[in-house]
């Protein structure tokens, strides 16, 4: 299964691509969507195209992504909700399903610990996926996301087969 693992930001988006094979994970590729400057619609277009040629490229089997999380600044959060729907929206187009994580549940799931810093995540991403360097703070919270998804995927997929419907997840954790 190849899943994509998307960071989304209004100035730069994140993506990462990985290979699950079993409990084997493999990088594929990872970057960023740059919307540089200027108008609110222009820069959420090129999120869209950008992730539309990720799609494209990649041909990932499903795909996943951060939550928004809330701000101090509500117009920063506005803005990044607005940069994270326009990269749903290439996801979509691209017939992917897509899975939402919070950040918490993302550092839990490379870290240990949902209170990780960056350079934590970076550093961990980089050894489950035998990188020969650290990738870049977008594109390690992508690949992030990815292998949280590749985590999640299969016991997720286990919950909804034994037919128990009263889990949900809190705090990043699956609780009855």
């Amino acid at each position: 299964m190849i899943i994509l693992g998307i960071d989304p930001g209004l100035r730069t988006t994140g993506f990462g691509v990985i290979h699950k094979q079993g409990t084997k994970l493999r990088y594929i590729a990872s970057g960023t969507i740059k919307s540089g400057e200027g108008d609110l619609p222009a820069r959420l277009k090129v999120i869209l195209d950008g992730v539309s040629e990720v799609t494209a490229t990649y041909q990932p089997d499903c795909a996943a992504i951060e939550k928004v999380f809330v701000n101090v600044n509500p117009q920063s959060t506005l803005l990044l909700g607005q940069a994270r729907g326009a990269a749903i929206c290439g996801l979509v187009s691209a017939a992917l399903t897509v899975a939402e994580y919070s950040p918490t549940q993302i550092k839990q799931a490379v870290t240990g610990t949902g209170k990780a810093a960056k350079t934590q995540v970076q550093e961990m991403v980089s050894r489950l996926l035998a990188l020969p360097g650290l990738p870049g703070s977008d594109a390690a919270d992508a690949l992030g996301v990815a292998i949280c998804h590749a985590n999640s995927h299969d016991t997720l997929a286990a919950i909804a087969l034994s037919g128990l419907t009263n889990l949900h997840m809190k705090r990043g954790r699956l609780v009855g």
